[in-house]
């Protein structure tokens, strides 16, 4: 079964990092009350009621904001909604409904994904609840009060994430497939060595390198067996990513490695003849 992404999306300050260090069970990401201390997407494994799943903390989302950092920070966010399968929408409850939380439900109803609605800082459960209401003017559904810096009333949040949580219809049948995860650095082969095993193009091959992002899942059989090839995005070193977009797709690929039963690791014959003219080595 494969493991559900579900993502902490809010404004800046509104206790993204506090609630995700909270279900991770560990300090992992950054928490002060400064906005913007989380300027990129830190992920975690957790669990709930017996479910696996991947958590994914973002940095704050400033709709209207032209500052460079911020806009980067939005583009992270972006692209964590699109991987997930369920977004946590955090408010503050002491702030009410603003207006960049209204731009950011309209953006994340746009998504078509599942969402949950929490209402953090409700220190008191009994005293705040009274002042959840208007946040169904969001559109969005029920609002959960919550206090991540103190653990109250987050089983409830987790118990709707749970029952939104994709229904796996391949899990009875994909357990008895051999998952090969394709990997290795951009544009050595990964996608043809794919397109030919399979016998039909199912990932694009281009030479510029990059061309795949996401994790592609194809099924094969043959006389030996049934098989779960997993064409995944090529992987640089950490000092060489620099394209929002390429962060995610390793996010991606490693995430494929996690579930994959057999790694088969692609190199470049021609990097070891010269490996300073390769550009994807350098």
């Amino acid at each position: 079964m494969s493991k559900p992404i579900v993502a902490i999306i809010g404004k800046p300050n509104v206790g993204k990092s506090t609630l995700f260090n909270y279900l991770v069970g560990s300090r992992i990401s950054i928490v002060e009350d400064s906005p913007g201390v989380t300027r990129d997407r830190i992920y975690a494994e957790t669990n709930w009621r017996g479910r696996d799943f991947t958590l994914i903390d973002t940095g704050g989302i400033e709709p209207d904001s032209d500052d460079i950092i911020l806009s980067q920070m939005r583009e992270q966010a972006n692209l964590a909604i699109s991987m997930a399968d369920v977004i946590i929408f955090l408010t503050d409850i002491r702030q009410g409904v603003t207006a960049a939380d209204r731009e950011i439900a309209l953006m994340l109803k746009k998504s078509g994904k599942p969402i949950v609605l929490v209402c953090n800082k409700a220190d008191n459960i009994e005293k705040d609840k009274d002042e959840i209401y208007e946040f169904y003017n969001l559109g969005i559904g029920e609002p959960y009060p919550i206090s991540a810096t103190n653990g109250l009333a987050i089983g409830d949040v987790l118990d709707a994430i749970y029952e939104k949580f994709p229904k796996d219809e391949k899990e009875n049948t994909d357990d008895n497939k051999i998952k090969v995860a394709v990997i290795g650095k951009p544009n050595v082969g990964k996608s043809s060595l794919v397109n030919k095993i399979l016998g039909e193009n199912r990932a694009i091959v281009s030479d510029i390198a990059g061309t795949t992002r996401d994790a592609i899942d194809s099924e094969f059989e043959n006389e030996k067996g049934q098989y779960i090839l997993i064409d995944t995005a090529g992987v640089r070193k950490k000092s060489k990513i620099k394209e929002s977009v390429e962060k995610y797709s390793i996010m991606r690929t490693l995430l494929a490695i996690e579930r994959a039963d057999v790694c088969l690791m692609m190199i470049d014959a021609k990097c070891r003849s010269d490996r300073s003219r390769c550009k994807n080595c350098r």
